[in-house]
């Protein structure tokens, strides 16, 4: 008990909780965003892939880190903007559109990197971004070690909470987003289109989830292998539900998943010799689920959501 007490309170494990959250923030705050307009965006998995890609690409090729950001950025609004359009003007079907995104983004990384690289064993190493040594901050107790010495995206992805937020809830922008995802047919009659609103907040959304597939490859590793989102769009799904659609809830459900894997490792080293190892891989997985479970029931969801909406329609 007391080995698990020291892991709760160990700075180093909350400084890992906090990379392991740092792509489940960005792609919270892109699936927040799409679902406040209305437009639930199941392509977040490949759009991922696709940003992880893209970014690494673009890295390797000379752009530089924040180059392959850019880029990575510049993918994920591209498939979001395909979204957009199959299921807004066109109103097709949401969950169809968002799983073909999915295939489709991943499908076409993987070859763009199999054509790109055909001869190729290992995947090509980049210089990733590094932690970060902020003088006085870095050297604070706990604090400095848990936010002060992370990379540059996770300090972006933090920056990200914060700009969301005041945007949702500071801004006219953000009251017609929310108006958008909830009442349409108000929107449309204050002037506004609800067509480029909704479009434009998917194509923003979907970026922000491009930058987490591009931590992966730019910041936790330095280079891109496949499967290597390994289902973190789908744990984005689910902890937006969680958040109940709010950034600052949505940052608490990233990094208490992020916790929930952290702890899974360490505790693997201290009881593994007792219990099969499946069992710590599919902690963090259960407890995210009895998580979703408590606060499913109470969530407000955008009343519009996979609702399509045309122009007149009453």
């Amino acid at each position: 008990m007391m080995e698990i007490l020291d892991i709760l309170v160990s700075a180093n494990f909350w400084a890992a909780a906090l990379r392991i959250a740092t792509p489940l923030i960005f792609g919270v705050l892109g699936a927040l965003l799409c679902e406040r307009a209305g437009v639930l965006n199941l392509g977040i998995e490949g759009i991922f892939t696709a940003g992880a890609m893209a970014g690494w690409m673009a890295a390797w090729l000379g752009a530089g880190l924040w180059g392959g950001v850019l880029v990575a950025a510049l993918a994920g609004a591209s498939f979001g903007l395909l979204h957009a359009v199959l299921t807004v003007p066109l109103g097709l079907s949401q969950h169809v559109s968002g799983i073909g995104v999915t295939l489709f983004a991943t499908s076409l990384s993987y070859y763009a990197y199999r054509t790109a690289l055909p001869d190729v064993t290992s995947p090509p190493r980049i210089t990733a971004f590094q932690p970060l040594d902020i003088p006085v901050l870095s050297d604070l107790p706990f604090l400095g070690t848990v936010l002060f010495q992370q990379t540059a995206l996770t300090m972006l992805a933090l920056a990200m909470v914060v700009v969301v937020g005041f945007v949702l809830y500071r801004t006219p922008l953000g009251l017609a987003i929310r108006a958008v995802g909830d009442n349409p047919a108000a929107v449309e009659a204050q002037g506004l289109s609800v067509m480029v609103l909704r479009m434009g907040t998917v194509v923003a959304g979907s970026a922000l989830m491009a930058l987490g597939g591009a931590f992966l490859t730019m910041s936790a590793f330095d280079a891109f292998f496949f499967g290597m989102v390994n289902g973190r769009g789908w744990i984005c799904i689910a902890l937006t539900v969680f958040a109940s659609w709010r950034p600052g809830k949505a940052l608490i459900g990233a990094l208490l998943f992020g916790a929930f894997d952290a702890f899974q490792v360490r505790l693997q080293t201290e009881v593994g010799a007792f219990v099969p190892g499946q069992v710590f891989l599919m902690l963090p997985y259960l407890l995210s689920i009895l998580a979703l479970v408590m606060v499913a029931r109470k969530a407000d969801y955008p009343r519009a959501m996979l609702k399509p909406y045309f122009k007149g329609q009453r």
